[in-house]
């Protein structure tokens, strides 16, 4: 397994609020994210909410000269990373520069860049479009900002496996950390969908609720009322280090991450594999990887993102993986209050994991009013809970052409 790996600092931005402390807050008291577009006119479009966020200031944390040259979702990412550069304490000008690097995932990339600069062209012609629409729209460039930023000289990569971008970004960092190419990772994930185009796809798709004037209420994992999952934006990140490097300065650990497994379905662009096969096998990796058995784990935040399938797919996974313990371990999904931030959404999740194990408190799934016979599980419905014989938690997440990705994660006890 090599070196082992600690969290050291999380940040977050989210339509629950900015900051780890804001998003922890709001989902311990159950409160949604979810309201009616302002940020996106929606006209024409089945659905018409989602979990914006609407009043986000960029400039308190970045210079503006800079932000001129980044798209939203590479400002969500690179905020996020300054902030949990400053929950660390690192110092990174007392650090190797060289050894410490950037993961990031992201599923879409600089969409709003990408439809604002082809509107121009297609009004004003190309002698219009800006030198910095290819610059701010790739992938790649949040994870590119952030190194810059930070002086981070590192390995430096990004990961596009849609919902299961920042999760893998995630799992990378470890690796990397493990195997001795790195002693800080920076990493985890950003997503800015909101534009028409993108909005409108989802909707063609039939994948988004349309519970329209009930937006609070729209989003709700293993109910059997579900219609499909709701859009979120922002941004997750974390700073990984080599344990024995963090203990050498004196950092506050959060968790440790102790597992990461990943499986393609092979399956679908869309659809979930049968009674989760894919999903099923990589919690089994994960936990392998960990070297742990099924019932060591004592909290699962699902991916679950209330369509009817992926949701039902999941639970038949969790079932094939832990068997009887299924009913002994609380799963909840926080998506029914932060909407699904897609390739964002791994590294949000894992934030939430290593806090419910850290806290000893678990997040709910808000809006659970009907149980449906095929999601039997424990999904800690409507109000949190406390927990604290809960240590170690799994976080699931599982994108659109079948790629999975699950973490484990260990609350630190000195």
């Amino acid at each position: 397994m090599g070196q082992r790996v600690v969290i050291t600092g999380m940040g977050a931005i989210t339509s629950l609020g900015v900051g780890v402390a804001a998003l922890w807050e709001a989902l311990l008291a159950g409160r949604s994210g979810v309201a009616r577009l302002r940020r996106l006119d929606a006209a024409g479009c089945s659905s018409q909410i989602g979990a914006e966020i609407v009043d986000f200031d960029p400039s308190r944390w970045l210079p503006r000269k800079e932000l001129r040259h980044m798209d939203r979702f590479a400002q969500f990412g690179a905020v996020a990373a300054q902030l949990a550069m400053e929950a660390s304490g690192l110092d990174l000008q007392a650090c190797d520069r060289d050894r410490v690097g950037v993961t990031f995932g992201t599923g879409i990339g600089g969409m709003e860049t990408f439809v604002e600069q082809f509107q121009i062209l297609l009004e004003k012609g190309p002698d219009r479009v800006s030198p910095f629409f290819v610059p701010k729209m790739i992938a790649n460039m949040a994870a590119g900002q952030i190194s810059i930023l930070l002086g981070a000289r590192g390995p430096n990569e990004t990961l596009v496996t849609a919902c299961a971008s920042s999760a893998n970004a995630i799992g990378d960092a470890c690796r990397l950390i493990q195997r001795g190419d790195a002693d800080i990772m920076v990493t985890g994930g950003a997503e800015a969908v909101f534009t028409r185009l993108t909005f409108a796809g989802f909707c063609a798709m039939r994948a988004l609720s349309t519970r329209n004037d009930e937006p609070e209420l729209a989003s709700r994992p293993f109910d059997r009322g579900r219609d499909g999952f709701v859009l979120g934006e922002g941004a997750g990140m974390v700073v990984l280090e080599r344990l024995d490097h963090a203990l050498a300065r004196g950092a506050r650990v959060r968790g440790e991450v102790i597992g990461y497994g990943m499986t393609a379905d092979a399956y679908d662009v869309v659809h979930p594999a049968p009674n989760g096969e894919g999903a099923a096998r990589a919690m089994r990796a994960a936990l392998a990887d960990a070297g742990i058995p099924p019932t060591a784990i004592d909290y699962v935040n699902a991916h679950a993102t209330s369509t009817v399938a992926g949701d039902r797919e999941e639970c038949h996974a969790l079932a094939t993986v832990f068997g009887a313990h299924l009913h002994h371990m609380p799963v909840s999904s926080t998506k029914s209050m932060t909407g699904h931030l897609l390739g964002a959404a791994g590294a949000i999740e894992l934030i939430t994991s290593a806090l419910a194990v850290e806290t000893g408190w678990l997040p709910p799934t808000i809006n659970h009013m009907e149980p449906d016979p095929e999601c039997a599980l424990d999904c800690v419905p409507n109000a949190a809970r406390r927990a604290p014989e809960a240590r170690v938690a799994l976080s699931n997440s599982f994108g659109f052409g079948g790629q999975n990705a699950c973490l484990v994660v260990k609350r630190w006890d000195g």
